[in-house]
């Protein structure tokens, strides 16, 4: 008699419980700002992600390319219907409604005062801000955040694509929650 292989990809049934029993494991409120991210294959990616996650919400500021764009719904893959999001509006705006809705906000950016990512506090109901592709986040938006953390790199890239970045930081918050409350 053999025996079923375990390394065999999950049946559509299979992924859908493992999936449900992380969901289970997950309490914690996650949105985004995502301000002056201009690629639409950047914005699809990142509400991809998001929807992936469980982020309940996100708010485009500045210039961002909204999700409808055609191009943004090629990476997207219609997740933007699984996620709450918000027409761009100005970032001291859109921090201003993640804080009324009682979101701490976060900002992803390389600062002077960043924490690094693997060191921060990221618990509870939390916002990120996520910067443009070529200038990161704004000073306005540094300025309204309750604090910033980064990605350490040890490569010889300054810094990572907005949308894997993005994926990092949302992945870390949940890893945070999932280990605070002995998911495995």
């Amino acid at each position: 008699m053999s025996t079923p292989n375990p390394r065999r990809q999950l049946r559509p049934t299979d992924v859908k419980r493992l999936n449900r029993t992380w969901r289970r494991n997950t309490q914690g409120r996650l949105a985004l700002i995502v301000e002056s991210v201009t690629g639409p294959f950047n914005v699809g990616s990142i509400f991809r992600t998001a929807a992936a996650f469980g982020v309940d919400t996100i708010w485009l500021a500045g210039n961002a390319t909204p999700p409808t764009n055609p191009k943004a719904q090629k990476t997207a893959l219609g997740t933007d219907r699984l996620v709450e999001w918000h027409e761009p509006v100005p970032v001291a705006e859109a921090v201003r409604a993640a804080k009324e809705d009682g979101f701490t906000v976060v900002a992803v950016e390389l600062t002077g005062d960043a924490v690094p990512l693997p060191e921060a506090k990221l618990g509870g109901d939390v916002c990120l801000v996520l910067g443009s592709e070529d200038h990161g986040c704004s000073p306005a938006s540094l300025e309204a955040a309750d604090g910033v953390v980064y990605i350490p790199q040890v490569g010889r890239v300054g810094s990572f694509n907005v949308a894997v970045a993005a994926a990092i930081v949302i992945a870390e918050v949940r890893r945070q929650e999932w280990v605070s409350m002995g998911s495995s």
